[in-house]
């Protein structure tokens, strides 16, 4: 861990960035008290841009109601001749 003064911070910001994507944890203070802390941001998540439209095309296009209603389903259970 490394800490620098606001003052070595604003002298110096690019370095800093660099040891935190580096890995390097680094604080900077105000009076000797630590009010910020610089580290690097998660990697945003790609999406395969096609792939998530084939996704969305098939939830778009899916029927909007049961293929069946409840009558036809009650209709076939007991006019089924194996029964």
């Amino acid at each position: 861990m490394s800490s620098y003064s606001v003052a070595e911070a604003k002298s110096g910001l690019p370095a800093l960035i660099n040891r935190a994507l580096s890995g390097e944890e680094v604080i900077i203070t105000r009076h000797g008290k630590p009010v910020a802390e610089l580290r690097p941001t998660p990697s945003p998540v790609t999406v395969d841009a096609p792939a998530f439209y084939a996704w969305l095309r098939t939830r778009r296009l899916r029927p909007k109601g049961p293929p069946i209603t409840s009558v036809e389903l009650l209709d076939q259970i007991y006019d089924d001749p194996e029964t």
